[in-house]
């Protein structure tokens, strides 16, 4: 957006991220870096003012840190998201919304792939794994609530396992975890048996994505939208293809999912989009095949060690 001209300003508490990632743009008159929560009110309105777009993509994030926190996982996705909407709704002059949720939503559904109409199957309260999933369903009514009600544009982008350089494992992002022990000569780490499957997005046609579906709003107002690849992988091949890339002599080790989770864990079997709804409103065709983003990924981490 810089590139393009465009002001920026970024609202980070940093919790899974690191403010060293915005050093490049450190003092440049058309950037804004304004380390806040999303969940404070004045924190919000302060990085709002002038702007006429918003990308929320602020979130609990990573099976990992789900897990152990669930209670901020709720906080940070529901109330932080009702608070940004409620702000914005306020502003003078609405800005365009782009909110971020996650494949996540259709939670133990099998009707793969995934339409944005289908329904969302969500496994009991009784596993934190699922409080995740529930708050961004309800971030995504919060969002069509305020569309009706407030006239906000909005569109909604669901993700699906976005990846690609600058991602870090220590929330249980599973590429880059898989990268670093395979460079590291440590064992590769598989949870549960390795035949679940993801599509892996590259991080910048993720980005392509959202630029434009909040640019053709037009067309896209209050529309829900996969985010993703198509390219089928199950998590033991995916270890394969790493440890022939970057390390032959690597181990490959699975660990049960209530030794790296907790009791009871639950996984999805696949998760899988379909993109028929992004294709037909904005031409979105991925085209970043997982070994070249495993190539990524590697010399990303070469280079920052």
């Amino acid at each position: 957006m810089l590139d393009e001209g465009d002001r920026v300003t970024v609202l980070d508490n940093c919790s899974t991220g690191s403010a060293a990632n915005l050093e490049p743009f450190a003092g440049r008159e058309d950037f804004t870096f304004v380390r806040g929560s999303i969940t404070d009110v004045h924190d919000l309105d302060s990085a709002m003012q002038g702007c006429d777009t918003i990308y929320h993509l602020a979130a609990s994030v990573g099976v990992m840190l789900i897990v152990s926190d669930p209670v901020g996982t709720i906080e940070h996705n529901i109330a932080g998201t009702e608070a940004l909407l409620r702000v914005a709704a306020d502003q003078p002059v609405a800005p365009k919304i782009f909110v971020a949720s996650s494949s996540e939503v259709y939670g133990r559904s099998t009707a793969v792939p995934f339409r944005e109409d289908g329904e969302l199957v969500l496994g009991p309260t009784s596993k934190s794994r699922w409080s995740y999933a529930c708050s961004k369903a309800a971030a995504e009514f919060l969002a069509l609530a305020y569309h009706k009600s407030h006239c906000l544009p909005v569109v909604i982008g669901r993700f699906f396992n976005v990846v690609g350089p600058g991602q870090t494992g220590a929330y249980g992002m599973v590429l880059p975890r898989l990268v670093r022990q395979a460079l590291d000569g440590d064992a590769m780490t598989v949870y549960g048996d390795g035949r679940q499957t993801r599509c892996f997005l590259h991080v910048a046609e993720a980005v392509d994505a959202v630029l434009r579906l909040t640019a053709a709003l037009e067309q896209t107002n209050g529309g829900v939208f996969n985010i993703g690849a198509t390219e089928e992988i199950a998590i033991g091949e995916l270890a394969e293809r790493v440890r022939r890339q970057i390390n032959p002599a690597a181990e490959i080790r699975t660990v049960p999912y209530d030794e790296a989770y907790e009791t009871g864990f639950e996984d999805l079997a696949r998760r899988v989009p379909d993109l028929t709804r992004i294709q037909d409103a904005i031409g979105f065709a991925p085209q970043r095949g997982i070994e070249q983003i495993i190539d990524e990924v590697a010399q990303q981490i070469r280079e920052s060690t």
